[in-house]
């Protein structure tokens, strides 16, 4: 069980980026302008597996003694990126995704070898079936919840800070809370926009209550990815600052964004990927010169 005592620190994402540099691509920045207005786009779409979480996956699974089979639980992004991490490692691995997970992710899934687990109708009930097919041999990896997995996702904005340092202010799509947190542990005394579907968030929830509390995860483009059902109690940790700007964003704000970045770059992403962009379009938390975070592109859709 995870403990506060095991809080990852900006050291520890040092550490990661040295643990990751062998598996995970660099991915570039983009500086440009919309409106008139200088924002940079983190091109994390184009991430290995397709999203950031092939970092901490990397980072989890190369700390300690190599188990003799992982097991994950994942709307989609997690499980992949923990089943991409696996076969670069050679460890056999099992994926329980939700019977809503979409098909592209889980097709990709099983193209990497791994066992893939159709359980429940939500997240929490394909987690909760994984653990309990956890042996004395194997290694249940959580998706946002464990401090290697938070450093390895915190060496994404390692990366934004090193190649711009003048950003102020990283806007990251947030569902368990382990991108946020990680960013928020590798940006300094920069502000940590984090931001969430109307239907989805277990974030302002949590900050609301003044710790993690279980949500309801209602219907959003983006639930495949950002549907969390309880923030972390390590990210809450972490993300429980002045630091942290806690953003919403509707349904058609995420759908417009993710059309501009189309129409505009020709960047295709998943929603919760544009997610951010949609907080940044609107003007919900103000910066000088912000980076918009593009997570990941493993359930896109455009249309001309």
């Amino acid at each position: 069980m995870t403990t506060l005592v095991d809080l990852p620190t900006a050291a520890d994402v040092a550490a990661a980026a040295e643990t990751i540099r062998p598996y995970a691509r660099r991915t570039p920045v983009l500086r440009t302008s919309l409106d008139g207005r200088p924002v940079v786009l983190k091109l994390e779409h184009l991430q290995l597996s397709g999203s950031f979480k092939l970092r901490g996956a990397v980072n989890a699974l190369s700390r300690g003694d190599r188990p003799a089979r992982v097991v994950t639980a994942s709307g989609g992004n997690h499980g992949l990126a923990v089943a991409t991490a696996a076969r670069l490692l050679d460890v056999p691995a099992t994926v329980y995704v939700p019977e809503s997970a979409p098909e592209a992710k889980a097709r990709r899934i099983e193209a990497t070898g791994a066992k893939l687990v159709r359980h429940g109708a939500t997240y929490a009930e394909a987690a909760k079936a994984a653990l309990a097919a956890v042996t004395e041999q194997d290694r249940y990896l959580p998706a946002y919840d464990h401090p290697d997995v938070i450093a390895g996702q915190g060496t994404m904005g390692a990366e934004i800070v090193a190649d711009v340092p003048e950003v102020d202010a990283v806007f990251v799509a947030a569902g368990g809370g382990g991108l946020a947190a990680g960013t928020a542990l590798a940006i300094g005394d920069r502000t940590t926009v984090a931001v969430e579907p109307e239907g989805c968030n277990a974030l302002r929830a949590a900050l609301d209550a003044g710790r993690p509390v279980d949500t309801e995860v209602r219907d959003s483009v983006a639930a495949s990815a950002l549907g969390a059902s309880r923030l972390g109690d390590l990210p809450f940790a972490i993300l429980n600052s002045p630091r942290t700007r806690s953003v919403l964003v509707t349904d058609a704000e995420i759908l417009a964004a993710q059309a501009l970045l189309w129409e505009e770059f020709r960047l295709a992403v998943e929603p919760a990927a544009a997610a951010p962009l949609a907080a940044w379009l609107a003007d919900r938390a103000p910066a000088q010169l912000p980076c918009v975070v593009l997570c990941g592109a493993n359930s896109a859709w455009v249309t001309e």
